[in-house]
């Protein structure tokens, strides 16, 4: 995306109707999506005429601010690692939840955390086993059941687990669902239900984790899900392969939910908490 933005403005010597154009084709193929870029380049275009600017190398600064402030919802904050708290993940199968999931686990268990992992997807065929898996990997314990258990019972025998061993994070994967499918995004609500009844004094969090390289369609995912369950903070995989990077920007200029955590290759380390104004800074940083 900045390549393709740094060669427009070296190309055009004047801001006209056809470097917007040109600007505009670059954001949304970057999936930023047709919204936001329609907004930034309103504003770009007010702001030239006001402070009568001419040069297109002015106007990428302001690209810059603007794309900023696109992705501005206030501080990301990540009061779950200082209280106790209970996370529910959610999202459709096949975007990385469970590995993701055991990376969290493992980076919060290194810094002295207790952490209870809940293997509440009992629908698809062998997800709690692969939980496990990173469960022992990264040392925590785990609440698991039989393929076709009763995902409000996995959570329940899982917060009464982690009372019982004063853990301080309870992480939960559940059943990777199509956000079309009307019985189990129910489901979702009885989750919720069960968590709220059973320790509604716990600090709560709802992760969504979304594929980067899905664009657009991650952030429908997000829209939808959004509507059964108070979604607090979206994990995006898949940033180090294919992803055009601009589904960051889309997804807190749109829906207002920040990004927490992106995913930038397949060890524990490379989940990694996400800086909005840092990535925007790193995208426009000329490698020395």
């Amino acid at each position: 995306m900045v390549n393709s933005i740094d060669s427009v403005f070296s190309a055009f010597s004047s801001i006209d109707e056809d470097l917007y154009e040109e600007l505009e084709e670059i954001l949304i193929t970057s999936d930023i999506g047709v919204k936001t870029t329609m907004e930034i380049l309103d504003n770009l275009r007010d702001e030239v005429k006001e402070k009568h600017i001419k040069e297109p190398s002015e106007l990428r600064e302001l690209l810059i601010q603007n794309l900023t402030n696109a992705m501005n919802i206030g501080e990301n904050e990540y009061d779950f690692e200082n209280k106790k708290s209970i996370i529910l993940v959610i999202g459709v199968n096949g975007v990385g939840k469970t590995t993701t999931i055991g990376k969290l686990a493992g980076q919060y268990k290194s810094q002295g955390k207790k952490v209870v992992l809940a293997a509440a997807d009992t629908f698809r065929a062998a997800a709690s086993e692969q939980l496990v898996t990173w469960a022992n990997r990264a040392g925590v314990d785990i609440v698991a059941s039989n393929e076709g258990a009763d995902p409000g019972s996995v959570i329940f025998d899982a917060i009464a687990s982690g009372k019982s061993k004063d853990a301080d994070l309870i992480i939960c994967d559940t059943a990777g669902r199509l956000h079309n499918k009307k019985n189990l995004m129910e489901e979702l609500k009885k989750l919720d239900r069960i968590i709220s009844k059973e320790y509604g004094d716990a600090h709560r969090e709802n992760f969504i984790v979304l594929d980067a390289t899905t664009g657009q369609n991650a952030l429908e995912q997000a829209k939808q899900f959004k509507e059964v369950a108070e979604i607090t903070g979206v994990i995006l995989t898949k940033m180090d392969g294919t992803a055009k990077g601009g589904i960051a920007i889309a997804i807190q200029s749109e829906l207002g939910i920040p990004v927490k955590f992106i995913g930038v290759g397949e060890s524990i380390e490379d989940l990694q908490k996400f800086d909005s104004e840092k990535f925007i800074q790193a995208l426009f940083t000329k490698d020395e």
